[in-house]
């Protein structure tokens, strides 16, 4: 049996064994869907009428966002995913097992991208029901919904080196959520980029983010009401589907090696 062949049959089992455990702890699967449905409907009842001039526009604007933020935060299920199996003794289980070391990173990350996927389609719901449409061609909203995923995917290989990282699950609820609410609010998934001052809309412009978020307004065909029209004077602004595939390339390049490097070092321990 070839070595990719081994690992995609172990990578297979331990995706299975993870999403088991979600079958079973049902209140995971809960916060991956119930957070997000809970800022649709903040953002888009009560913060709604004050930010633009056009409350009906704004929901489909909003969209968007809330898909990038939710699968960018869907990372922290990871983190603590990880911290649990460290915590647990199950990853000392998996080293005296004959497996890929790489396996359990991509168990982990793909269980967590089936998740993701299912927060998604509840969110599709949720911005139908507010009055979301995908106002693009079919091949563009598979696109947009694709380059979500592939966000999620490596948004986790993040979450999974911070899991690793805290060493258990105490530390893991707050490393694995505090460093997002910057990530996703100095970003365009709730405002304009352009509505920022210069240093914030610097960041807010290259923000891993705000790439997802305004590529899949744009693949959606989505509205920018009012003040919420996106200025173009920035490179990621003006190609906004290339630079999300590009920020996800950049994060899995980065993040998978140090991550399975890091594994290595704990499960050597």
């Amino acid at each position: 049996m070839s070595v990719i062949t081994a690992n995609a049959r172990d990578s297979g089992v331990l995706t299975w064994r993870n999403l088991m455990n979600v079958r079973r702890q049902p209140d995971l699967l809960l916060g991956a869907t119930l957070q997000p449905i809970m800022f649709v409907l903040l953002f888009a009842y009560v913060f709604g009428g004050s930010i633009g001039d056009n409350p009906d526009a704004y929901r489909e604007f909003l969209m968007g966002g809330i898909f990038a933020q939710t699968v960018a935060f869907n990372s922290a299920y990871t983190t603590l995913g990880m911290a649990a199996d460290l915590e647990k003794g199950v990853i000392d289980r998996f080293r005296s097992l004959p497996m890929s070391r790489a396996a359990v990173l991509l168990g982990r990350t793909f269980s967590d991208l089936v998740v993701s996927a299912i927060g998604l389609v509840v969110m599709s719901v949720c911005g139908l029901i507010v009055g979301w449409r995908i106002r693009g061609s079919f091949i563009d909203a598979v696109l947009g919904f694709a380059i979500l995923l592939l966000f999620s995917f490596a948004m986790s290989w993040i979450g999974a080196w911070v899991g690793m990282l805290s060493g258990n699950v105490q530390v893991a609820q707050s490393a694995g959520f505090i460093w997002m609410f910057p990530l996703s609010f100095v970003s365009s998934a709730f405002v304009s980029a352009a509505s920022m001052p210069g240093p914030l809309k610097v960041i807010a412009d290259w923000n891993p983010v705000t790439a997802v978020a305004d590529a899949a307004r744009e693949l959606f065909a989505n509205p920018r009401p009012g003040i919420l029209g996106a200025s173009r004077d920035s490179w990621p602004a003006q190609n906004p589907v290339l630079w999300a595939v590009l920020s996800c390339v950049i994060i899995l390049v980065i993040f998978m090696p140090v991550a399975v490097a890091k594994y290595r070092k704990v499960a050597s321990k």
